[in-house]
C-alpha cells in the first residue's frame, strides 16, 4: 500500500496553520507545520516531505530565502508559496526560481486541494520516470523484457532513442521473440504513457470485421449495427496502436491505413464525414515486407511510411547466453502462478537448452519451462523432464556420414537432409527463407522435404 504524501506547513499565522493542517488530515495527508522559515528548515532537514506550504512573508527567515535554502528546483520536496494578493509578483518570481506552484490567500479550500493534486501527480510522474530510468540500467532487464546479451541492450537504446517521437515504428522478429512486449516498452517512455496502449493482431480477426474494429461503425451502417461503436483508433486517441501482424492486412485496408497516417483522421464504417484522431502506430511483423512489396501482397507507399524508424528483435538462438537469466525468471513467475516451489535446474538439462537452438524463441522456452515445472517431483529441474525435441535439437545434424560410406549418391543425400535441417531451424520453419539460405527454389526445397520426409512445422516452435 502506498503511503500518504507528507506536507509540511509553513505560515506565522497560527489560525492559519491549524485551518490548513486540519483541512489536508480529512483529505488523508501527513501534516506537520512550523511557524516560521528558521523552525521549518529544521523540521525539514529532520523529515522527509514531499510537498511543503509555504508563506512568501514572514519574519526573519521568509519564504523565499526558504525556498533558495532547500534548493529551489532541485529540493527534494516540491514548493507551493501562499501569498496575499498584493504579493503575486513575488509568488510568480519564486515559481521562477524553482517553487513548484503558488496559492493566493485568502484561498479557498478546493483551490488549495486542487494545487496540491497537481503538484502530487506532477511529483508522482517524476519519481515514476526516474524508477523506469533506473530499471533500463539494471542488469538484464528493460521493462518486462530480459536479456543482457549486447544485441539487446544496443535495441534497448533504440527504444530509449525513438520513444519520445509520435514518429512509426516497424517492429520485426520471429515468433515468440517478444514483439507486443517491446512496443509497450517504447509506450510506456513516450510522452503518451498515461494514455492507452491499444493492441489488435490484425490476422487474428476475419476481413470482413477488421474495418469495423479499426475504425468503428455508426448506427445502421449494416445489418447488426443497432448502435455507433468506437473502433481502436478512437480507443487509443492520444495513445498509441500496436498493429501486430500489419503483412496480413488486406490491400482494401492498407489504403485505409495509409489515409490515416497521412492525414490523421478516420472514417466509421457508414459515416461521410472525418475525425481527427491522434494516434501513435507502431506495428510489427514477422514477414519480410520488403519482399511483400514485391509480390504484390503490400502497398509500396505504405511500407514506407510504417518503416520510417525499425526495430529488429534478435532470436533467441543468437543470444544463447540469455537463456538462464529468462529461466530464472519464469521458474520465478510460475512459482508465483501455480505455488510450486521449483529451485532451479541441474547443469546437464541447462546445458541442452542453452545449446537448443529456440525455433519458437521466448515463447517457447517459457510453454517448456511451465511444463517442466509441472512435472517436476522436486526442487530441481533435470534431463528426463525436458522434451524429445530440447534432447535431440534439429540444429545438430540427426546423421551422420558412416565412416565406411563410400557412396557419393548416398553421401550427398545425407548432407542434403541435414543442411535442410539446419536452414529450417534457423528460421524457425520458414520454407521461403530456408530456400534462400540453402540457395534453392522453393519448389526443389517442398519436393526434398517430401522426398526426405521433413516437418518444417516441427521447426517452428507451434
Amino acid at each position: 500500500m502506498a503511503r500518504a504524501t507528507r506536507i509540511l506547513v509553513v505560515d506565522d499565522e497560527e489560525n492559519v496553520r491549524l485551518q490548513i493542517s486540519t483541512l489536508l488530515k480529512l483529505k488523508k495527508f501527513e501534516v506537520e507545520v512550523a511557524q516560521d522559515g528558521e523552525k521549518a528548515l529544521e523540521v525539514y532537514r529532520q523529515n522527509p516531505f514531499d510537498i511543503v506550504l509555504c508563506d512568501v512573508r514572514m519574519p526573519g527567515l521568509d519564504g523565499m530565502t526558504f525556498l533558495e535554502r532547500v534548493g529551489g528546483a532541485q529540493a527534494e520536496a516540491a514548493v507551493i508559496i501562499m501569498s496575499a494578493y498584493g504579493d503575486i509578483e513575488l509568488a510568480r518570481e519564486a515559481v521562477s526560481k524553482g517553487a513548484a506552484d503558488y496559492v493566493s490567500k485568502p484561498y479557498k479550500n478546493d483551490e488549495l486541494l486542487l494545487r496540491i493534486n497537481i503538484v502530487e501527480h506532477r511529483l508522482w510522474l517524476q519519481r515514476e520516470n526516474l524508477r523506469l530510468r533506473r530499471e533500463v540500467h539494471r542488469e538484464g532487464t528493460f521493462e518486462n523484457i530480459i536479456g543482457n546479451a549486447a544485441s539487446m541492450q544496443a535495441m534497448y537504446r533504440i527504444v530509449e532513442k525513438i520513444a519520445e517521437f509520435k514518429t512509426t515504428v516497424l517492429i520485426m522478429g520471429e515468433s515468440g521473440t517478444g514483439k507486443e512486449l517491446v512496443a509497450n516498452a517504447i509506450h510506456k517512455r513516450s510522452p503518451r504513457a498515461d494514455k492507452s496502449f491499444v493492441a489488435i493482431n490484425c490476422g487474428a480477426i476475419p476481413e470482413n470485421l477488421l474495418e469495423s474494429e479499426l475504425f468503428g461503425y455508426i448506427r445502421g451502417a449494416f445489418t447488426d449495427a443497432v448502435r455507433n461503436k468506437h473502433g481502436l483508433f478512437e480507443e487509443a486517441d492520444g495513445g498509441t496502436l500496436f498493429l501486430d501482424e500489419i503483412g496480413e492486412l488486406p490491400l482494401g485496408l492498407q489504403v485505409k491505413l495509409l489515409r490515416v497516417l497521412q492525414e490523421e483522421e478516420i472514417r466509421r464504417v457508414g459515416e461521410n464525414k472525418p475525425r481527427k484522431v491522434d494516434v501513435r502506430i507502431l506495428a510489427a511483423t514477422i514477414r519480410d515486407l520488403a519482399a511483400e512489396v514485391k509480390a504484390g501482397n503490400f502497398r509500396e507507399d505504405l511500407f514506407y511510411r510504417l518503416n520510417v524508424l525499425s526495430i529488429k528483435i534478435p532470436p533467441l538462438r543468437d543470444r544463447p547466453e540469455d537463456v538462464p537469466m529468462l529461466i530464472e525468471h519464469f521458474l520465478e513467475r510460475c512459482n508465483t502462478k501455480l505455488g510450486t516451489q521449483i529451485e532451479s535446474v541441474d547443469p546437464a538439462a541447462m546445458k541442452q537448452l542453452v545449446e537448443y537452438p529456440w525455433p519458437g524463441n521466448v515463447r517457447e522456452l517459457e510453454n517448456l519451462v511451465e511444463r517442466a515445472v509441472i512435472l517436476c517431483d522436486t526442487a530441481i529441474i533435470t534431463a528426463d523432464l525436458l522434451t524429445d525435441k530440447i534432447a535431440r535439437s534439429p540444429a545438430e545434424p540427426v546423421s551422420r556420414v558412416p565412416a565406411d560410406m563410400l557412396s557419393i549418391k548416398k553421401t550427398v543425400r545425407i548432407l542434403e537432409e541435414e543442411l535442410i535441417r539446419r536452414a529450417l531451424s534457423k528460421t524457425g520453419g520458414n520454407r521461403t527463407r530456408a530456400a534462400r539460405l540453402l540457395e534453392i527454389s522453393h519448389r526443389t526445397l517442398l519436393y526434398k522435404l517430401k522426398d526426405y520426409q521433413v516437418d518444417a512445422d516441427r521447426f517452428s516452435g507451434k
